[in-house]
């Protein structure tokens, strides 16, 4: 929650590299190769001044380096006296980067936060199971031909296994889609409606890309200029086509491909400043200010792995008494189509606000008509670190758009049962 003493935060949109599927157009750049055009680009603006910090994150380690953000400043040619700190928070990451970055300025000699993240899921680093690194790590440190030659007689042919990651939730072993599956069963939510929300995430990307919207937001990389997700050409037809993609087995499943967020490559960026900030920033960037956050932490054993949001945004707006209909943007990170559509469904459902998030149920009816206006992670991408400054960015360009006073909530579900909202409001 955002202290009543600090300066006022606000964020500036940043840009973004196009998306892309995995192994697709950004697969020869790794998660640093990705994120320093972004960088550069951001501090090209600022003509010759730097800001104080930077927060980066990317979700998949790697193990050449353990500080992605110091090492992309780095590469980017930033001054050395920025200094650069690295979190990680599943598909929050980005988000939390910034509300961290909030909870540093101070108004005076910390004015300005330069946040992204970034993931190339092309890149991702095999590693060896456990026992055959203990065995490797044993058998450099032997110091005689003899000792080596007897330590090779400790390898068994069963260690001999490489370490593949995967997006499971370690506790449970389940991919994000198999709980998605399960919570959507719990909710009713139909395979009709999910195709229905992936395609309007479809048409209204296509839509942000031929009017223009996403043009200073997305920079070139490489041979790709803008993100090569969208499908202009799908239909519910199409989508109904596609098998079931988590269930393959119940002959109930609902998630497919095509109302699922794919593997994504790309990176993303945003300001975070006060009003002394904004000032070493162009005019033309739009900004908007950050009120408030909430931050929610559920018993993923008990309720859906993906649901914190939902128990997050009625606490935010009861602490503003604000209402469901006083909220003029919203942008919801589609993980999966069914996942959007459970969290609106349990935010209109009396006995989940009441029961669950702890709030009187007086929020009323959900404004559909106002959910991500330009598309969401289904059809645009969603690289893990890189969401939350996309979405961020996203919204502040929306928002910024829109009379005084206009307010938008952010929301980012995230692996570990947790989830990120964010409360913001036009000048």
């Amino acid at each position: 929650m955002a202290q009543a003493h600090a300066p006022q935060v606000w964020l500036a949109a940043g840009v973004r590299t196009p998306f892309a599927k995995v192994d697709g157009a950004l697969s020869r750049f790794d998660a640093i190769g990705l994120s320093v055009p972004v960088v550069r680009h951001m501090i090209d603006r600022l003509n010759g001044q730097v800001p104080q910090f930077a927060v980066w994150g990317a979700v998949v380690p790697n193990l050449t380096w353990s500080n992605i953000a110091r090492e992309v400043l780095m590469e980017a040619g930033v001054s050395p006296s920025v200094t650069a700190f690295s979190t990680i928070m599943a598909c929050s990451t980005s988000m939390i980067g910034v509300i961290e970055a909030a909870g540093m300025l101070n108004g005076a000699n910390r004015d300005l936060a330069l946040v992204g993240g970034v993931e190339s899921m092309s890149r991702v680093q095999l590693g060896l199971a456990q026992p055959l690194s203990d065995w490797l790590r044993q058998f450099q440190q032997a110091r005689s031909l003899g000792q080596k030659v007897s330590h090779l007689t400790d390898l068994r042919l069963g260690d001999i296994r490489l370490y593949i990651p995967s997006v499971t939730n370690r506790v449970t072993g389940k991919s994000m889609g198999e709980h998605t599956e399960i919570t959507a069963k719990e909710w009713q939510i139909a395979r009709e409606d999910q195709d229905r929300n992936a395609l309007d995430s479809h048409q209204r990307a296509v839509a942000g890309w031929e009017r223009g919207f996403f043009d200073d937001l997305v920079i070139p990389m490489g041979d790709l200029r803008r993100d090569g997700i969208p499908r202009k050409d799908t239909s519910l037809e199409k989508l109904a086509k596609l098998s079931p993609a988590f269930d393959r087995t119940s002959g109930k499943g609902t998630l497919s491909a095509g109302n699922s967020s794919p593997l994504t490559d790309g990176a993303a960026s945003i300001w975070v400043a006060t009003e002394s900030g904004l000032k070493k920033l162009p005019s033309d960037v739009p900004r908007v200010k950050l009120v408030d956050w909430e931050i929610a932490s559920i018993d993923f054993r008990h309720e859906g792995l993906l649901m914190a949001p939902a128990f997050a945004i009625p606490k935010l707006l009861a602490r503003h008494s604000l209402r469901y209909e006083d909220i003029a943007l919203w942008e919801i990170h589609e993980a999966f189509a069914a996942q959007v559509l459970f969290h609106i469904k349990a935010l209109e459902d009396e006995n989940f606000v009441r029961q669950k998030a702890g709030e009187e149920p007086r929020f009323g009816h959900f404004p559909r008509e106002r959910l991500n206006p330009n598309g969401g992670s289904v059809a645009l991408g969603h690289p893990f670190g890189a969401t939350g400054a996309r979405i961020l960015s996203q919204a502040v360009k929306e928002l910024a758009a829109l009379p005084s006073g206009s307010r938008a909530i952010v929301s980012i579900c995230a692996d570990g049962g947790q989830g990120s909202v964010a409360l913001l409001e036009a000048a």
